[in-house]
């Protein structure tokens, strides 16, 4: 047994439970390949700096959960906390604004890492599948991702979850909110941490989960009721396109979420059955996020979704993935000439597309039948020295338990047409 074992707050995906994992990144993207989103891939680890910036110096990810470290040249550097920082990046230093066709609308998936406390639904190591629609102040827009959020969601079989949804205003409204909530927390009973965090960014306060302090916040001022005009009617916009498009949702005029860069809609994904980790996504509006990385004004919206808490959400539904089988065809050789005829039948059936596996190791026909059950194929295919001295194999179903000999040669069409 190896000595070495995965961090402490991470996880290994191995097969089958690997093939849920998969199949729950192919339903979150697939509505957004079909809506003009273009996947991106971006370094594991970014400047240290972007995500101060970005996702905001008061952030617990920012001061305390970011893994970060110095190279041996001097660069500080930091593992991907999140995507939407490094996505915008991206798409700034390739100049992917300014090719005239706004907005630019990207997809990703990855893994991300923030140091926590493990728990079940919280990891160091996490995956996510994220969208983001660079470069346009449209609610139609906010409630497409919503829409398209909620839509993989449900083609995974999901009913349990709610979508909490707000707007934290703008630029002209949210000042004075914020003026208003600290003069209203700065007479609480807060620890220094937290007091450090209302002359930063109140609005975070509203995200503390301590009992401590939600105690403290009933009564306290809610942003919905400083927001301007023109806010108000961007947010009712968007209610009405999401309900148009039969989406349910509940108003949280508490809902902040943690990251500093969002602005106007806000929206998140809420599971019930998964106790206190009980957001599987996230996300929203986040129209001065590109200033504040250094690049010129483009308003932007997207959102993450976690695939572990999705999985987790599958689980505590008891919805089971109709997952392909890996294998559908096992073939069984007994002898040499066997096993280079059907070996090369094997690459045949692989290259129609039919998902075939061999019975390595020379092992007899008791033990490779054991393997062909375990693999989960629906049919095996057996060939010995009297079968090919015949022009035949013998294919056999694996779940009538019939048997029949078949040519050599017809053996990939007798496939092909078996399994459709």
């Amino acid at each position: 047994m190896s000595t070495f074992k995965a961090p402490k707050g991470t996880y290994d995906l191995i097969p089958p439970h690997s093939a849920t994992y998969l199949a729950v990144r192919e339903a979150i993207s697939a509505p957004l390949r079909t809506s003009g989103y273009g996947y991106i891939e971006t370094p594991g680890f970014e400047s240290v700096e972007l995500f101060a910036r970005g996702v905001g110096e008061s952030t617990d990810i920012v001061t305390k959960e970011m893994y970060a470290f110095e190279t041996k040249g001097g660069d500080r550097l930091a593992l991907r906390p999140e995507g939407t920082a490094s996505v915008l990046r991206a798409a700034l230093e390739a100049n992917l604004h300014k090719a005239g066709n706004l907005p630019v609308k990207l997809w990703y998936s990855g893994s991300y890492y923030r140091y926590e406390k493990p728990q079940k639904g919280r990891y160091r190591h996490f995956s996510q599948v994220g969208a983001e629609a660079i470069g346009a102040e449209d609610p139609a827009l906010d409630a497409e991702l919503i829409i398209l959020a909620d839509q993989a969601y449900r083609s995974l079989g999901l009913r349990n979850f709610r979508i909490l949804l707000n707007s934290l205003g703008d630029q002209e409204c949210r000042p004075v909110y914020r003026a208003a909530l600290q003069d209203f927390l700065r007479g609480l009973d807060l620890d220094d941490d937290t007091r450090r965090r209302v002359d930063i960014n109140p609005l975070r306060v509203l995200d503390d989960k301590r009992e401590s302090v939600q105690k403290q916040l009933t009564g306290a001022p809610m942003l919905r009721d400083y927001l301007c005009d023109a806010c108000k009617a961007y947010h009712e916009e968007v209610r009405e396109l999401i309900t148009a498009a039969g989406v349910s949702f509940e108003d949280d005029p508490k809902l902040v979420r943690g990251l500093d860069y969002y602005t106007r809609t806000t929206f998140e994904f809420v599971h019930d059955g998964l106790g206190s980790q009980s957001a599987v996504g996230g996300g929203g509006r986040y129209d001065g996020l590109s200033e504040m990385i250094g690049g010129p004004a483009l308003p932007s919206v997207g959102w993450a979704l976690g695939v572990d808490r999705t999985v987790l959400a599958l689980e505590a539904e008891g919805v089971e993935l109709p997952l392909p089988s890996t294998t559908s065809v096992y073939a069984v050789p007994l002898g040499e000439e066997a096993r280079r005829v059907l070996f090369a039948k094997v690459t045949e059936l692989r290259k129609v597309g039919i998902a075939t596996d061999f019975a390595y190791g020379g092992k007899g026909l008791k033990g490779a039948m054991k393997n062909a059950h375990r693999s989960g194929a629906r049919y095996t295919v057996v060939a010995g020295e009297r079968d090919l001295a015949e022009g035949v194999v013998q294919l056999k179903d694996m779940e009538s338990g019939e048997q029949s000999a078949i040519g050599v040669n017809e053996i990939v069409a007798e496939l092909e047409s078996r399994l459709g």
